[in-house]
């Protein structure tokens, strides 16, 4: 971002605005911690400020909104409201409106000043303000350097960064992916710096396990496939089988990243079936210079990072991995290579 457009969103600052902040649908560690964070610093500078999700999250995020001020879209006229009659929207960690889903018309058809603060590769153009790069571990490391490029770091608190610290953690898989740099680290000593406790933010990300979660990922791994000519392995799981072990949202993150763990795999991924929504979501990952993201939107017309992706599919479970099969014939060379 040039100083030109940021001398511009200072400006913008100078004077009390409604804010609306939205991540995208099925928000993750890195969405909910990019929007509190964001949050956070904005009723500092006091603004009037409102997170607006698509839909739910996972209820391990929960103590980074412990007053419940996150609002749940529902296309009721008193929410519809709110993103109409902001000055300014933040879309935060997605880079294309389909990523809210539901909320794409209403967000489309307001007047607010829009920004962008993304990680994605391909950003489409439909922000004002666009802070876009898929070098940065996540949008939580982004906000960090968008509250210090406006000259505040000073405001980032232990609030702020235990969200921050949050995101980051998670969107690197606890600072494993190659997305982890000197420069993250450097964000990370000033958030400790601010007093937050690691070990704390780690324990209520990663051992707030039901047993039902614990037992569906035994039951995930049991059902691991290992395709050897290809450096691959999948898992599907059905909704019976979601259902069986209680599924919870945010239940199965984290599970694709097992089949990374095996000999010789280099590239992991894992069918989740959704009834109600008649898809099946797709997680891929990657290691080494497999590209997850390409192949996530040349095969099923999704995206990500380069190690790490996502997609839908409008086929059923049996015939979206017989898809899956048949296209992995087709990089069979370069997952050898």
């Amino acid at each position: 971002m040039n100083i030109d457009k940021l001398d511009k969103i200072k400006h913008l600052f100078s004077v009390r605005k409604n804010m609306v902040i939205i991540p995208h649908k099925n928000p993750d560690g890195d969405a909910i911690g990019s929007c509190t964070g964001l949050k956070n610093y904005l009723e500092k500078l006091g603004h009037n400020t409102f997170i607006i999700s698509p839909n739910e999250f996972p209820t391990f995020l929960n103590w980074m909104d412990p007053e419940k001020e996150i609002i749940i879209y529902n296309n009721q006229d008193k929410i519809n409201s709110i993103i109409l009659n902001a000055d300014v929207i933040f879309t935060l960690d997605f880079n294309n409106l389909l990523r809210i889903s539901q909320m794409k018309d209403i967000v489309e058809s307001s007047n607010a000043i829009k920004i962008m603060i993304d990680h994605h590769e391909n950003p489409s153009n439909y922000a004002d303000y666009m802070y876009s790069d898929p070098k940065m571990s996540s949008t939580c490391e982004m906000i960090f350097h968008f509250i210090d490029m406006l000259g505040h770091k000073k405001l980032i608190d232990k609030k702020i960064s235990k969200s921050l610290y949050a995101g980051i953690l998670t969107d690197t898989g606890s600072f494993k992916f190659p997305s982890t740099t000197y420069l993250t680290h450097e964000v990370v000593s000033y958030l400790f710096k601010t007093g937050i406790s690691h070990f704390d933010i780690h324990s209520k990300i990663y051992d707030n396990n039901k047993p039902q979660r614990l037992k569906l990922l035994s039951h995930a791994l049991g059902k691991i496939k290992i395709i050897k000519e290809c450096n691959t392995c999948y898992i599907s799981l059905s909704q019976k089988e979601l259902d069986k072990f209680n599924y919870e949202k945010g239940d199965t993150e984290g599970i694709v990243n097992y089949g990374l763990s095996i000999k010789n795999i280099r590239f992991a991924a894992i069918f989740m079936e959704n009834a109600k929504d008649k898809v099946i979501r797709i997680s891929l990952r990657s290691k080494n210079n497999f590209d997850v993201n390409t192949f996530s939107k040349k095969i099923f017309g999704g995206g990500g990072h380069i190690n790490a992706a996502g997609a839908i599919s409008k086929k059923n479970l049996e015939d979206t991995i017989d898809y899956f099969l048949k296209s992995i014939n087709n990089y069979k060379k370069l997952l050898n290579s």
